[in-house]
């Protein structure tokens, strides 16, 4: 499987609603797939890899017309995107979806990790290097998303957007790692306009605690990070608490969040 998004028409709302999208792609090439496999009657899973996921599209009319110019230029800085801060709650969206097919797509690549639309950007001759907006979504997910995926029972909102229906205001999905007794919850508010209280029934979770919230905001959905000063980093929080099994979390509208609890 191969994907990658934009968002041509500048609709924040429909471009984070493009992770429904991917759900979707997955889901129809899963049945695909079992339907083959019932159709032979064959006896194996046929499991699945996303070989390549991204945003990719700032940079597309630029390079077309740089090439054109000057077809023969050697190690062009073609596709360096910069990526701004919806974008790297997309990147987030998309990990959410990934994480929660786990159990058939069991390889998923970023294909390009520096300077070709890439988490991380370098400046030639010795110059810096510095990390993007889609960077921390990506490190959460690998430093938190080890063990195994719970399947969220969510109620949430919902919103409709110029290409899409019931595009649900929350997306979530959870990693228990067993061997470290940690639970992290991976989190979006989908919506662009109002905050989120997230309430959360840990009670069969039973001696684990919140270690910390982090999360991933801007009132500026096209900021965007450089080598000068990056803009968007996580920070810490102090939203959520925990009473009688229950965790209540506060969430900033068309934010990225990430929830560790521990025993």
């Amino acid at each position: 499987m191969h994907q990658y998004y934009g968002n041509l028409n500048n609709d924040t709302e429909d471009f984070l609603a493009l992770s429904d999208d991917m759900d979707q792609f997955i889901r129809s090439v899963i049945a695909t797939c079992d339907f083959v496999k019932a159709k032979k009657r064959g006896k194996k899973d046929i499991n699945l890899s996303f070989d390549e996921w991204n945003v990719w599209f700032h940079t597309r009319e630029a390079d077309d017309e740089f090439m054109e110019k000057d077809p023969w230029h050697i190690a062009p800085p073609l596709l360096e995107d910069q990526y701004n801060f919806e974008d790297a709650l997309l990147v987030g969206l998309m990990l959410i979806t990934l994480m929660k097919h786990a159990d058939r797509v069991k390889m998923a690549c970023m294909a390009q990790l520096v300077n070709v639309i890439a988490p991380i950007m370098t400046e030639k001759d010795g110059g810096k290097a510095w990390r993007q907006t889609i960077f921390y979504p990506f490190m959460h997910a690998s430093r938190y998303g080890r063990g195994m995926v719970l399947q969220p029972v969510i109620e949430t909102p919902v919103h409709d957007t110029k290409e899409h229906e019931n595009v649900t205001d929350l997306s979530s999905v959870a990693v228990w790692n067993q061997e470290k007794e940690e639970l992290t919850i991976f989190a979006v508010n989908r919506n662009t306009k109002e905050d989120m209280e997230l309430i959360t029934d840990l009670r069969s979770l039973e001696g684990y605690h919140l270690e910390e919230h982090i999360v991933l905001e801007s009132n500026d959905m096209k900021i965007c990070n450089s080598a000068g000063e990056e803009l968007v980093m996580p920070k810490t929080v102090q939203r959520s608490t925990m009473e009688d099994g229950k965790m209540t979390s506060m969430m900033t509208k068309a934010s990225w969040n990430v929830i560790r609890l521990k025993k």
